[in-house]
């Protein structure tokens, strides 16, 4: 991966469907130093076996037929992944705008990129200089920024 210069005071958002990492750039595009902002974590978030009891529905074919099939299971783990990916896509907007960051880089797994693309409004993925398609959440800042600054 080409080096990312990012310029003092912008933002590095690192998340999963579970946690989100807000990194800010105090140094400078030469001499990067990432600084926590603000750390989100989901509420517990149990694989779907344990929050759901019901058994999947079934659904009838054709009005002439006895034919039935079974409904794919909801996964309710999986929508609530994609619920805290929208409620922190609603948080880095508000930093993003309320600090003016010149530049942004997303740092995240392809299901939580998508969420986040669907989600950011114009003004912010303007600002967007990388997406980078890995799971950063579970290793220390300093770490983070080896790996995505170089």
């Amino acid at each position: 991966m080409n080096k990312i210069a990012l310029p003092h005071d912008a933002f590095v958002f690192v998340g999963d469907g579970r946690k989100a990492l807000f990194l800010r750039n105090e140094g400078d595009e030469k001499y990067a130093n990432l600084v926590t902002v603000r750390v989100m974590a989901g509420e517990d978030n149990p694989p779907s076996r344990d929050q759901g009891t019901d058994r999947p529905g079934r659904a009838f074919g054709a009005a002439h037929s006895n034919a039935r099939s079974a409904m794919e299971p909801t996964d309710w783990h999986e929508i609530e992944e994609h619920r805290f990916a929208e409620r922190a896509a609603q948080a880095l907007e508000t930093i993003v705008r309320e600090r003016g960051a010149p530049a942004l880089v997303i740092a995240a797994p392809a299901r939580t990129l998508a969420d986040l693309r669907r989600c950011l409004h114009a003004d912010v993925k303007a600002k967007v200089r990388a997406e980078i398609d890995k799971d950063f959440t579970k290793i220390p800042v300093w770490e983070i920024e080896k790996h995505i600054l170089g």
